[in-house]
């Protein structure tokens, strides 16, 4: 009785947590459709008018903004045991789809943006980092797949993902901190910049040494 009532409770926490992650994906969604018709002077763009007339800067702006829904949702559900046991072939081609976006659309695109970021160098640094490391772990994470090592594929896809979560991460960070501290916004910029996928990578690695151990 006990183990079921424990596998009932997993059930229902990881019910609640795709439940949690859809609705922010539903945040991520509406920011998106801001910029749908194509529109340079609305949201975030309004704080970046001095880059609208820089070409590789608006064109990476607009294809980062419009690839970022499909990299998460894509990426979510590769972590499906129940679509990878009962239709392996969706889940790799929608693992094809989170691999092709992010290594050819998403990361590219980041990295220009990283080297316009607001907040300075120290900024910068930061979101170019990002998208190497990003690119990185799911370059690493197709490579082992076509090796046929699935547990460091595993490994590798949950480090890019948790890089894929700092599109969220990042905005949540800034809402708390923004809402909570009396903070200069450029500080708090600067802080989420690291800590919006930083955070995220010690999380995933505190994952894969639980699971060693």
């Amino acid at each position: 009785m006990r183990k079921k009532r424990s596998y009932y409770a997993s059930k229902y926490m990881d019910i609640l947590w795709l439940l949690l992650y859809l609705f922010f994906c539903y945040l991520m969604f509406n920011i998106t459709i801001q910029y749908i018709p194509y529109d340079t002077d609305v949201a975030f763009l309004r704080i970046k008018q001095s880059y609208i007339d820089i070409d590789h800067w608006r064109v990476a702006f607009f294809i980062h903004v419009y690839a970022s829904m499909f990299s998460l949702l894509a990426g979510m559900t590769q972590f499906s045991r129940w679509l990878l046991r009962h239709y392996p072939v969706i889940h790799r081609r929608l693992g094809m789809i989170y691999v092709i976006t992010v290594l050819f659309v998403s990361s590219p695109s980041g990295l220009v943006m990283g080297f316009y970021a607001n907040g300075g160098i120290f900024s910068r640094i930061a979101f170019v980092l990002l998208s190497i490391l990003w690119f990185y772990f799911t370059w690493q994470a197709w490579r082992l797949a076509m090796k046929g090592d699935y547990k460091k594929h595993r490994q590798f896809m949950i480090r890019s993902f948790a890089l894929t979560l700092s599109a969220i991460t990042l905005r949540a960070w800034k809402f708390l901190i923004m809402n909570n501290l009396h903070v200069p916004p450029m500080d708090v910029y600067r802080f989420v910049a690291w800590w919006g996928w930083g955070f995220n990578w010690l999380i995933a690695e505190w994952i894969l040494w639980r699971e060693k151990k």
